[in-house]
């Protein structure tokens, strides 16, 4: 079944993102709907619009978690859950993905039954307001979510709450090549290539593919992410950045007893 969306009001249409689209005050609103408008081909715009290197990133990520056979595994901002099957293939205790679009997590339901490691589950969810125990999980990963966030430091926050001593935390997101020639290539890709085909693709109608590059321009650099973790009370904040630069892996530890 495709879930697009039949609504055809768009989230964001180009007038909106003349500004910020961060300082939307409907933002989580908006991007719960465009989500929700581009599940059902959501994952083959990534692998086409990425030239298939989100899932090397993806796995990057999961390498970077460290995940071991005692671990609580929680996935924020799962979509349709490659992050997550990812990570439950390395066989942790536990591993849930929590998102706020039904769209999203309707295709992780489906996509489930395929795939090996540790049964993961999936609920709705807000990053911000994580319904979880305090120190219940021993890992928290985002992919390409932290972004699109109404307040990325106090969902930074609940992540360290949720996490017990020693866990870790893993972003990875989109970020600005600091290179002038790469920098001026993904621009070029993302503002006026990416935006055409992804929504002939999709037949996207929500402004999902418009957004998306706004929604990196506008967003905190690397460094600024990285102080962010640093403020929300984690320890030993590393970085790696992938592919020149056009997504960085962000690394912090929840001070305390380590596994």
């Amino acid at each position: 079944m495709d879930t697009r969306d039949d609504n055809p009001t768009p989230a964001w249409t180009p007038a909106d993102l003349k500004d910020d689209p961060h300082h939307a005050p409907d933002k989580a609103g908006r991007v719960r709907r465009m989500f929700d408008a581009i599940a059902g081909r959501y994952d083959l715009n990534n692998r086409v619009h990425s030239f298939g290197r989100d899932q090397s990133w993806r796995r990057k990520a999961v390498k970077m978690a460290d995940i071991g056979p005692a671990d609580h595994v929680l996935d924020v901002a799962c979509g349709t859950g490659d992050l997550t099957f990812a990570l439950a293939n390395r066989n942790p205790t536990s591993v849930r993905g929590i998102d706020f679009s039904a769209g999203m997590l309707e295709i992780a339901d489906r996509k489930a039954p395929r795939h090996d490691g540790t049964p993961a589950t999936f609920t709705r969810g807000d990053a911000m307001n994580l319904e979880l125990p305090d120190e219940s999980c021993t890992v928290v990963t985002i992919a390409f979510g932290i972004r699109n966030v109404t307040d990325p430091a106090v969902a930074i926050a609940e992540f360290h709450r949720v996490l017990a001593p020693g866990g870790r935390l893993v972003i990875l997101e989109f970020s600005q090549p600091s290179n002038p020639l790469v920098r001026f290539g993904a621009d070029l890709y993302n503002h006026r290539i990416m935006p055409l085909t992804a929504t002939l693709l999709s037949g996207d109608r929500s402004g999902a593919y418009r957004y998306l590059p706004r929604s990196i321009e506008s967003f905190a650099t690397a460094g600024e992410l990285a102080a962010i973790v640093d403020r929300a009370g984690f320890e030993s904040v590393t970085q790696r950045p992938l592919t020149f630069g056009i997504c960085t892996l962000t690394h912090g530890i929840k001070p305390g007893a380590s596994r």
